[in-house]
Order: structure tokens, then C-alpha cells, then sequence
């Protein structure tokens, strides 16, 4: 089976280091960094991710969220919000977008193993498998 890649969109470069370490140590392929919303959406262009893990805070002029709006006009890749913001409004802005994770930082390796985990194993996993048996 090939790597899954992942793109993380961060607006601090060092968090997004930090999380791409994070998970290569447990065995996922970071395929690319972002900072701002204009850059992200090119990555995602040239790399087709697996798995995008998006900081609602970004660096230009579009949210984390405007940017994952316009990511699914033009792909069906999962997106993980990773945010401080855990506000009510935030998640429902968010919610607007059919994210398949919300992860509120600061939070825990295991957290974040487990939410791409079950991303993986819940949509990318068994959208090829309903391919391969269609």
C-alpha cells in the first residue's frame, strides 16, 4: 500500500514543523507546509494529499476556513481543522465546510495519531475499497 500523504496548513512555521515531525514519527508522509490560504491551495493542487490538516488561523487574506471552502470546490480530500479557536461561532463556520475533525490545540500526539487514524481508515481507506469492489 503507498504512503498516505498529508499537507499541514499552519500559519506558524514552527507549529507546522513541529506537527509534520509528529507525524512522520508515526509513520505518515508530510508532503508539504503552507502558511496562508493562496499558497495552501496551490500545494494541494500539485501534491493531490490524502489528508489536509488545516490551522483555521492563517497568515494573507483568507481564513482557514475560506481556504478549505475553496479546496472542496475543486477536490473531495478530507480536511482536519487543527485550531485554538474553539468557539461556537468558529465550529460553525467550520461545520460549513463538512470537515471530517476538529482538533483544538494544545492537544496531545495521541490525539492527533488518532484523529488521522480514523480519517484514514474511515475515508480514504473505504472510498477505495468501494471503488475497487464498484
Amino acid at each position: 500500500m503507498r504512503s498516505k500523504k498529508i499537507v499541514v496548513i499552519e500559519d506558524e512555521l514552527i507549529v507546522g514543523m513541529m506537527i509534520k515531525l509528529k507525524l512522520e514519527k508515526m509513520g505518515y508522509s508530510v508532503a508539504g507546509i503552507a502558511s496562508k490560504g493562496k499558497d495552501a491551495i496551490s500545494l494541494v493542487k500539485d501534491i493531490h494529499p490524502d489528508l489536509i490538516l488545516m490551522d483555521i488561523r492563517l497568515k494573507g487574506g483568507m481564513d482557514g476556513i475560506e481556504t478549505a471552502m475553496k479546496i472542496r470546490e475543486l477536490y473531495s480530500i478530507p480536511i482536519v481543522f487543527i485550531t485554538a479557536d474553539s468557539s461556537k461561532g468558529t465550529r460553525e463556520r467550520a461545520s460549513l465546510v463538512g470537515h471530517q475533525g476538529y482538533l483544538t490545540k494544545p492537544f496531545m500526539d495521541e490525539d492527533l495519531g488518532h484523529i488521522v487514524h480514523s480519517v484514514f481508515y474511515n475515508s480514504v481507506d473505504k472510498a477505495r475499497e468501494v471503488n475497487v469492489l464498484a
